[in-house]
C-alpha cells in the first residue's frame, strides 16, 4: 500500500513530493528524478508516472528564488539528470521489447498495453518509420511502449538510437526549462495543481482523439459490411 500511497502523491502533486524530497539533500532528490523517468521509459509496467509534469516542477525547483536568488536544486546538475534518465530507459526497454516482447504482450500482464494503444504506436511506425520513435517521446503511454514495440517489431538499433536520444533530450529539456521560466510567475504558484493537471490533459489529447478515432474506425467497416451483406441479399432475392 505504501508504494501505492507514494505514486497517488507523485500523480496527484508532484511539487510537494520533489519538496519533501529536496529536505533529505540534493543528491537523493536527483537519484529520485532519474529513477521515476528512467521507469516510466524503461520499464513497459509503469506507462502511467508522470514524466511531463514532473520535469516541469523539478525546473521550477531549479529555478533561482526571488527573494534569496538561490534555487533547491542545481539546474547544472538537474539537466544531465533528466537527460541520461530518458535515453537509458528507452534503451533497457528497447531491449525488453526484443528479446522477451512478444511473451509479454501475449501473457496479457501489462493491463494499459491495450490493443487500441499498441494497433496507434505500431501505426506510428508504420508510418513515419524511426521518426516515430521521436515524435512518441512527447506522447505519455506512447514514448513508453515506443521502444518496447520497436524492439518488437525488430527496427534496427542503429535506426532507433538517433531518433531516441533526440527525442529523449529535446523532451526532457522542454519540460524542465518551461518549470524554470515559467513555475515562478504568480499565478503559475498560486494555480500550481492546475498547471499540472493542464499538462496532462494536454499531453493526453493526442492520444485520447487517437483511441477515439480508432474506435470510430472500426464502426465504420461494420456498418459497411452490413450494407454490402443487405445488398448481396436483395440481388439474391
Amino acid at each position: 500500500m505504501g508504494i501505492i500511497h507514494f505514486l497517488a502523491e507523485l500523480l496527484k502533486d508532484p511539487r510537494t513530493a520533489i519538496a519533501s524530497w529536496i529536505a533529505m539533500g540534493v543528491a537523493p532528490t536527483l537519484g529520485f528524478i532519474f529513477l521515476i523517468v528512467f521507469v516510466e521509459t524503461g520499464v513497459v509496467f509503469f506507462p502511467f508516472l508522470p514524466g511531463d509534469s514532473l520535469l516541469f516542477a523539478a525546473g521550477f525547483f531549479a529555478a533561482p528564488d526571488a527573494v534569496t536568488g538561490k534555487s533547491a536544486l542545481p539546474l547544472a546538475a538537474l539537466l544531465p539528470v533528466v537527460w541520461l534518465a530518458p535515453i537509458i530507459g528507452d534503451q533497457c526497454n528497447y531491449f525488453i521489447g526484443h528479446f522477451f516482447g512478444r511473451r509479454i504482450v501475449e501473457s496479457g500482464k501489462v493491463k494499459a498495453m491495450t490493443p487500441e494503444r499498441l494497433a496507434k504506436t505500431e501505426g506510428m511506425i508504420n508510418r513515419w518509420g524511426p521518426l516515430a520513435v521521436f515524435l512518441g517521446r512527447f506522447f505519455p503511454f506512447i514514448r513508453t511502449f515506443m521502444p518496447f514495440i520497436s524492439g518488437i517489431t525488430g527496427m534496427r538499433w542503429s535506426r532507433f538510437t538517433p531518433f531516441s536520444v533526440l527525442g529523449g533530450l529535446c523532451w526532457s529539456t522542454l519540460f524542465t526549462l518551461l518549470g524554470y521560466f515559467f513555475g515562478n510567475i504568480p499565478v503559475v504558484q498560486d494555480n500550481f495543481e492546475l498547471v499540472i493537471v493542464g499538462i496532462l490533459v494536454i499531453s493526453l489529447l493526442p492520444t485520447i482523439i487517437g483511441l477515439v478515432k480508432a474506435k470510430m474506425g472500426k464502426k465504420k467497416p461494420t456498418g459497411a459490411h452490413v450494407a454490402a451483406e443487405s445488398a448481396v441479399e436483395e440481388e439474391e432475392n
